[in-house]
């Protein structure tokens, strides 16, 4: 199946969104995908477009960023990339939104900590309004560590993507199976196993349970990495005792993905990813990438390579 036929790229031009439009092209040439690339000029309600100071406001705006989209296009053309550019006014969140579902999206891409404009579509809430709203996927990349490298193409070999077992987190796993095929990338699946608790009496019953449930997750975590190989597909899971966020995190600084891949509720925006402050946490704080997905429609004809619930 083909995960990604147009790809939006939306842009503020800081070292973030240079970075960012490494990925784009990453995805658009692994996909043959379309390559849109957009930039949004601040203006907010209550700013009338045509009052004197605000037109002239916009336009010197609108001079550099034609300027800069001009180079964007020539980066694109000399990866042998076609690309469109588009320049649209208003709340860059809700200005992305729209372009994504005008032109029927199938990534987002984006950087995060951006210098103007897209400086927070992906923080705070800003970033849950992005994540609730688009229809697609997004992909957010911030800047590297001692800056990046001008063109530099992103490559992805190592995959990393968090379950909790909910459909949501299930959804993102199975398009993390489509995904790492044209890239020739491995994935792990990474559970966050918490800490067992002790009962008033001291008791040791509840370390059992926490035994049984340990060596549970364990086998099911065993057939779906077993599922993923079956279609050629390298994988291996890990089960981190620990709390969520922290036990993740700290795994997925250690091991230096390439990407991770995750799943979001949607409607209840980010508070709500997987456990709680993990998806905020890792937008904010994770080395890699973040490709964040919604429950996924693969369409009707779609076998699912990990079936949902027990496998």
């Amino acid at each position: 199946m083909s995960l990604i036929k147009r790809v939006l790229f939306a842009t503020d031009f800081s070292a973030c969104a240079d970075r960012a439009m490494g990925y784009a092209l990453t995805m658009a040439s692994a996909w043959r995908a379309e390559l849109c690339v957009m930039t949004v000029l601040e203006l907010y309600p209550g700013m009338d477009p045509d009052y004197t100071v605000n037109k002239m406001y916009l336009d010197h705006l609108r001079a550099e960023a034609s300027r800069q989209l001009a180079a964007v296009e020539a980066r694109a053309k000399a990866a042998g990339q076609p690309v469109t550019v588009r320049i649209e006014t208003g709340i860059p969140s809700q200005a992305v939104q729209t372009v994504a579902e005008s032109i029927g999206a199938d990534l987002l891409v984006v950087g995060t900590h951006g210098r103007t404009g897209l400086e927070h579509v992906l923080i705070g809430s800003t970033a849950e309004r992005v994540v609730r709203m688009v229809p697609c996927p997004v992909l957010a990349v911030k800047v590297e560590k001692g800056g990046t490298t001008p063109g530099a193409i992103a490559s992805i070999k190592r995959i990393v993507v968090p379950i909790d077992f909910s459909a949501c987190s299930m959804d993102a796993l199975e398009y993390a199976a489509q995904f790492a095929k044209p890239f020739g990338a491995s994935i792990t699946i990474l559970h966050a196993l918490e800490p067992v608790t002790y009962g008033l009496d001291f008791s040791l019953s509840h370390v059992k349970e926490w035994k049984d449930q340990r060596a549970y997750l364990e086998n099911r975590l065993t057939v779906m990495a077993a599922c993923l190989q079956s279609q050629r597909v390298q994988a291996d899971h890990v089960l981190k005792p620990g709390l969520p966020a922290d036990s993740i995190a700290s795994y997925v600084t250690q091991q230096k993905y390439d990407l991770m891949i995750m799943g979001t509720h949607g409607r209840r925006g980010l508070s709500h990813v997987l456990v709680g402050s993990l998806a905020g946490a890792m937008l904010r704080h994770a080395p890699c990438p973040v490709l964040t997905v919604r429950q996924f429609d693969f369409g009707t004809n779609y076998q699912r390579v990990v079936p949902l619930g027990d496998t």
